[in-house]
């Protein structure tokens, strides 16, 4: 399979035109018309990512998360964005972010999300646009199968993702328990004001800082700070299964191991 190929097969799934306007997403750096075999998935482009793919013989590099985000003046080795972009073109491997656009597209990071915790009635928490007459965008809300208190949703969300910790505020809900709730996987300190114009309970997201999380609590949202890495790497085994489905086979594909931020007890 070619690389454009491919690049059409994963436009389908997440087109670019969900992607937001400051975002940079699509094939960043390599050849468009190289034969791909070998697919190297992972959520960021690190020296670890960078030097596995290479040392494991892949011909595509696919991350969530762009390396190259902001405009480059300068490709050397002088730094470390240049150093791994060196690296990808002398080894001849394409590399592909697919970030907002992956987010936002209907069945994407946002519902898969959600399904982990079986959201029921679901709708798009920050709206984006129509995709063929369906909403797209970051984030979802919807309803738990039961009511929980903030601590046993917490639990879930730890349970659901295979968290090693997260973060809590606001732990007492109106009521004691609650069922409907946002998520939003990321950097979600924007989602608070879509959350609260939304009504939900309680927000699950990452990045949150202390006084965003105060002040959430403060106007009745909790927020659940399950991490950045934490919600969005099921990026991972969404597209491994993708990739397996739509490409028939035609495809070896590696995944970057999960390695958590650490926390010392």
């Amino acid at each position: 399979m070619r690389c454009d190929e491919l690049i059409k097969q994963l436009e389908q799934l997440a087109p670019v035109s969900c992607a937001c306007d400051w975002d940079n997403v699509g094939l960043l750096a390599g050849r468009s018309d190289k034969e791909i075999k070998k697919v190297y998935l992972a959520l960021d482009a690190t020296d670890e990512v960078v030097e596995e793919a290479i040392n494991w013989g892949a011909d595509m590099l696919i991350t969530h998360h762009p390396l190259i985000f902001k405009p480059l003046k300068k490709i050397n080795d002088m730094d470390f964005i240049g150093r791994r972009v060196l690296s990808l073109l002398r080894n001849d491997i394409s590399y592909y972010a697919m970030h907002t656009n992956f987010d936002s597209a209907p069945g994407c990071m946002a519902d898969a999300a959600a399904r982990k915790l079986e959201l029921t009635e679901t709708k798009v928490l920050q709206p984006e646009g129509m995709l063929e007459e369906v909403s797209y965008g970051i984030g979802k809300t919807g309803y738990l199968k039961e009511k929980l208190t903030i601590r046993e949703l917490a639990d879930l969300v730890k349970e659901r993702f295979d968290l090693p910790f997260l973060t809590i505020y606001g732990e007492h809900a109106p009521g004691g328990a609650i069922d409907f709730i946002g998520i939003s996987p990321g950097s979600g300190e924007s989602m608070i004001k879509s959350a609260l114009n939304a009504g939900v309970q309680v927000l699950i997201t990452g990045d949150i800082g202390h006084h965003s999380g105060i002040d959430a609590a403060a106007n009745h949202l909790a927020v659940i700070d399950a991490g950045h890495y934490g919600l969005e790497y099921l990026f991972l085994d969404f597209m491994e299964d993708y990739l397996k489905r739509e490409a028939g086979g035609m495809l070896t594909i590696k995944k970057a191991v999960v390695v958590f931020p650490q926390t010392l007890v």
